[in-house]
């Protein structure tokens, strides 16, 4: 077996748009779940929407490329407000189904014949960033070294999307510090108590719902960035890793998803260079392609193994959140 492959197809991951964009979106579950308490499991859908928001305003009405991403924001917190007015009154459980068939919803709707003139229908988008590269700060040219060489676009990409993640967190942290993010956090632990002190909890939900769903649809900006809008991307795999990645960082902090997200790209890339090349040198009693499906396996147990034995994730603190309550 190959392990300078393996170890430098693994260290791609450390800094990666992918990494970078399931970082963000994981910050804006964090928002949902970790600090109001709201069981979400519709992420991808604000993904999609952010990322089809920005294609579609370049492609379709020649919009510049920040623009695009604005609306691609607004489109997340468009959708957000739908989304929470007839979901948010709902119980836990019943929340995270109702926002589980909303996520299937938006992917459908983006995969119909019906939208085809402006989503390009299964086929997807491409050829949007002409705007985006032509503010590319950095001269032509290559940077970085080993695993962590790049074009200018391609570093481009990855400091634009290092700038959203920081703004997020700040974001994130700023607003948790405040006495709106105290309110929340008692929301969390107890609406009925936050009620009897007067406070619209409904309201409060709404706004914790409104800037989870932008983040996450920056996250989806950043994940379309390189190449192009796929609605296949968009599946409920996607919105399962989001909770892996949040549940390993920890849900109730600030770095916990970045953190979850760098390892879990980092673990998941490379056990899927590590077993194939392992199936191939007769290690393992399966063909390469087999081996490649055993890394979801592992991913599946992971996450059981993360809500019963550390339920509060690697930076979570255990008072204060759990997975089960």
């Amino acid at each position: 077996m190959d392990f300078g492959s393996i170890l430098s197809n693994t260290a791609v991951y450390l800094f990666s748009p992918v990494t970078i964009a399931y970082a963000l979106a994981a910050t804006g579950l964090a928002m949902h779940f970790g600090y109001a308490g709201l069981l979400n499991f519709g992420m991808a859908a604000f993904m999609a929407i952010g990322g089809y928001g920005y294609a579609i305003s370049v492609l379709s009405f020649g919009l510049p490329w920040w623009l695009g991403m604005l609306i691609g924001l607004a489109g997340g917190a468009l959708f957000a407000v739908l989304l929470g007015i007839p979901t948010l009154r709902l119980r836990a459980d019943y929340l995270a189904i109702a926002t589980i068939a909303a996520g299937e919803i938006v992917r459908l709707l983006f995969t119909t014949q019906l939208f085809d003139e402006w989503t390009n229908s299964a086929d997807g988008l491409a050829q949007y960033n002409g705007g985006f590269r032509d503010a590319n700060p950095f001269p032509q040219g290559t940077y970085g070294f080993g695993p962590w060489t790049y074009s200018a676009d391609d570093l481009w990409n990855r400091v634009f999307g290092v700038i959203l993640l920081a703004l997020s967190i700040l974001l994130v942290w700023s607003l948790m510090r405040s006495p709106w993010g105290r309110v929340l956090k008692g929301i969390r632990e107890d609406e009925d108590a936050v009620r009897s002190l007067g406070k619209n909890v409904f309201a409060y939900k709404m706004q914790a719902l409104v800037v989870g769903g932008v983040v996450g649809a920056a996250g989806g900006i950043v994940f379309v960035l390189p190449s192009a809008v796929v609605p296949g991307s968009y599946t409920t795999s996607l919105t399962f890793f989001l909770w892996t990645i949040l549940l390993l960082g920890g849900a109730a902090t600030v770095f916990g998803p970045t953190l979850g997200a760098v390892l879990f790209w980092v673990v998941f890339a490379f056990l899927a260079n590590l077993l194939p090349s392992m199936a191939k040198a007769g290690y393992l009693p399966m063909s390469d392609s087999q081996a490649s499906t055993l890394v979801f396996v592992f991913v599946g147990i992971a996450l059981m193994l993360l809500v019963i034995f550390r339920p509060q994730g690697i930076l979570g603190d255990k008072r204060e959140m759990t997975f089960v309550k």
